[in-house]
C-alpha cells in the first residue's frame, strides 16, 4: 500500500492507496482511507510515527508490514525533515518527495521552477491526468492557489491570493465588534445580520474572486477545465459559476502519480 502525505501550512492530509482496490472514481480511485490533521512543526519524528501508526491501525493496516511506499509534498521544511527521519528509522524504503531532481513528467515553465510549491506541482500533475488541458486548478488552502496547465501538460504559471481562513482571521483580529462565525452559505447575498453579512462576504466574495480570475485566465489561453480542491473547496465551489469539477483528493492523486513515475 502507498501512503501519501500533503503537508500544508495549516493542515496535513494523509491518504492510503491500495493499487488493487477498485473503489472510488477520479482522484479517489483506490483510496482506502484518508485523514486531515493540523500541521505542527514541533511534532517530532517519533510523534509522527505514533500518530500515523494509530491512523493506519484504524484502517486495519500495519505501519511496518503493509506499507511498501510513501510520497510526500510539503510546504513546511521542518515537518518534511521530521517525516524523513521517521521513515528512515522505521521503514525499509525511501519516500518519494516532490523536490528538485524528482521525476514529475511535467515541464515547469516558471522563471525559476524551484519556486513552485510541491503541492502546486502535485495538483497540476493530477489535474492533467484526470482532465487533460488547458486546465486551471483552484486550491483553497492557507492561500488560494491558481495553477494553470497547458494543453500539452506544461505548468505555465498561475496566481496566489490570500486564503479564506487567514482573511477571516485578519478581519476578526482587527475588527473588535466582529466575531468568528461558521463558514456556510447564507440564505441570501444580502445579509440580514452581522453573521449573515460576514458569511455572504466570505462565500460570495471569494466565489466572485475565483470566477473573476478564471475568466481572466480563459481570456488569455481560451477554453479551460476548472478543478477545485483544498479544505474549503466544498464551501466556496458551489457558489462559483466557473468551477467544473470538485476533487478533494487531487493533491494525493498527484503524489500517487509521482510515486509511480519514480518507482519504474
Amino acid at each position: 500500500m502507498l501512503l501519501t502525505i500533503d503537508v500544508g501550512n495549516t493542515q496535513t492530509v494523509l491518504g492510503l492507496y491500495d493499487p488493487e482496490a477498485e473503489n472510488g472514481e477520479g482522484a479517489a480511485a483506490g483510496l482506502v482511507d484518508h485523514w486531515r490533521l493540523s500541521t505542527d512543526a514541533d511534532r517530532t519524528s517519533d510523534e509522527h510515527s505514533v500518530m500515523i501508526r494509530a491512523l493506519l491501525e484504524i484502517a486495519g493496516v500495519d505501519f511496518e508490514e503493509d506499507l511498501d511506499g510513501a510520497a510526500i509534498c510539503s510546504g513546511v521544511p521542518r515537518v518534511l525533515s521530521n517525516l524523513r527521519d521517521m521513515m528512515h528509522r522505521y521503514l525499509p524504503f525511501e519516500p518519494v518527495v516532490i523536490e528538485p531532481g524528482v521525476k514529475t513528467g511535467m515541464p515547469i515553465l516558471y522563471d525559476n521552477p524551484k519556486e513552485v510549491g510541491a503541492d502546486r506541482i502535485a495538483n497540476a500533475i493530477a489535474a492533467h491526468d484526470l482532465f487533460g488541458g488547458p486546465t486551471v486548478v483552484v486550491d483553497f488552502g492557507t492561500g488560494n492557489n491558481f495553477d494553470v496547465i497547458s494543453e500539452n501538460g506544461e505548468f505555465i504559471g498561475g496566481a496566489i491570493a490570500p486564503g479564506v481562513e487567514i482573511s477571516l482571521d485578519a478581519l476578526f483580529g482587527r475588527a473588535a465588534a466582529l466575531r468568528a462565525v461558521e463558514l456556510v452559505e447564507p440564505r441570501s447575498v444580502i445579509g440580514k445580520s452581522t453573521v449573515e453579512s460576514i458569511q455572504s462576504g466570505s462565500v460570495y466574495g471569494f466565489a466572485s474572486m475565483i470566477d473573476g480570475m478564471v475568466r481572466r485566465f480563459a481570456a488569455e489561453i481560451g477554453e479551460i477545465n476548472v478543478v477545485a480542491t483544498g479544505g474549503l473547496a466544498h464551501v466556496i465551489a458551489p457558489a462559483c459559476e466557473t468551477i467544473d469539477h470538485l476533487e478533494p483528493f487531487l493533491t494525493l492523486h498527484g503524489l500517487r502519480i509521482v510515486h509511480q513515475r519514480n518507482s519504474r
